[in-house]
């Protein structure tokens, strides 16, 4: 059980660097709707939901400095944010419908939102003076309905690399092929 939690924090922090280089490197959506899509508060949630805290906090830790390294947030910035929404989830994980997709959906939408809003909150609290206006808004409504559309993407990806990478062990039936089964009248 050891190496498939292993393989699943390696292939979660391995997307979670993809999505920070391609964030930086591909700004074509971002030039069409005005504002960047932020792949990890759906990511976070995928972790919350589906691995364990270890993983919850190096996804935090490793893609929030990640992502402050590549943009013009404060390091560090994007750290607690992403811990935050991710504790949560972890710690309700039990009742939260993780197989549905309308719960995947909210669940991006809320997290991805709850990320802005507290980012933002943490740059105001430094002393930042970042552009506040109706352009925010917008920017917060797009990163919030991208989270919530990258949400079940992001579960059916994990899925489908499990189903594909991890062996899964052969479940032993009482039914012993090679026994005798006696017919008729005893």
């Amino acid at each position: 059980d050891v190496p498939m939690n292993w393989l699943n924090t390696a292939f979660v922090l391995g997307a979670a660097f993809l999505a920070v280089f391609g964030e930086a490197a591909f700004g074509g959506l971002r030039h069409l709707v005005g504002a960047q899509i932020d792949l990890l508060p759906p990511l976070m949630v995928y972790a919350g939901l589906c691995t364990g805290i270890t993983t919850v906090a190096l996804l935090a830790v490793c893609a929030g400095l990640w992502f402050d390294s590549l943009s013009a947030n404060p390091l560090g910035v994007t750290v607690l944010p992403l811990f935050a929404i991710g504790l949560a989830i972890h710690l309700k994980r039990e009742l939260i419908l993780r197989d549905q997709t309308f719960a995947q959906l909210v669940l991006g939408l809320a997290a991805s939102m709850a990320t802005s809003l507290l980012t933002l909150l943490l740059l105001l609290s430094m002393g930042r003076n970042p552009l506040l206006g109706w352009g925010t808004l917008w920017q917060i409504v797009v990163v919030s309905v991208g989270g919530a559309i990258a949400t079940p993407i992001w579960f059916a990806l994990f899925g489908w690399l499990q189903r594909t990478l991890v062996h899964h062990r052969a479940v032993e039936s009482s039914f012993r092929p090679d026994r005798q089964i006696r017919r008729g009248r005893l």
